[in-house]
């Protein structure tokens, strides 16, 4: 497996939180790499998310629940995104995934990016929705502007 991620052994074996289209697209595109990948999500439906070649493991449950994170084996994991579409759950987990499970990579989503710092606090990588966005659009406009001139 590490031949396809080579330097890369977190990807090895990925969890996934949330199934949502950020989640099922992640799990696709780790699954098509060669990454093992668990997905956990509460609705059993948003699995419906997930490409059809879509390779990986499926969890029905709470993932602020220890016994899914067990069962979803995230002690092994070298990696665990976080990316519900709840900051709280997405911290939540994302610690417990930190410190009790001592995953070497855990990353989440949060849509606030004013608690982004905290979350770094906790040693936690995070990934702002809102704040990409407002640069992405920021530059657009500079260059809607630059062009202008």
């Amino acid at each position: 497996m590490t031949a396809k991620h080579p330097g890369k052994t977190w990807l090895q074996y990925v969890v996934v939180v949330g199934c949502g289209r950020l989640g099922s697209l992640l799990a696709g595109q780790l699954s098509q790499v060669g990454s093992s990948v668990v997905v956990i999500d509460r609705e059993e439906a948003a699995f419906a998310l997930l490409a059809p070649e879509f390779s990986g493991f499926r969890i029905t449950g709470d993932a602020v629940e220890m016994e899914v994170l067990q069962a979803a084996k995230v002690h092994k994991a070298g990696c665990l995104l976080a990316v519900t579409e709840d900051d709280n759950v997405n911290l939540m987990v994302a610690q417990v995934a930190h410190e009790v499970f001592k995953v070497p990579r855990v990353m989440a989503r949060v849509f606030d990016p004013r608690r982004e710092t905290i979350y770094r606090e906790f040693g936690i990588e995070t990934v702002s929705p809102t704040k990409l966005s407002a640069e992405a659009l920021l530059a657009a406009l500079g260059e809607c502007r630059e062009g202008e001139s």
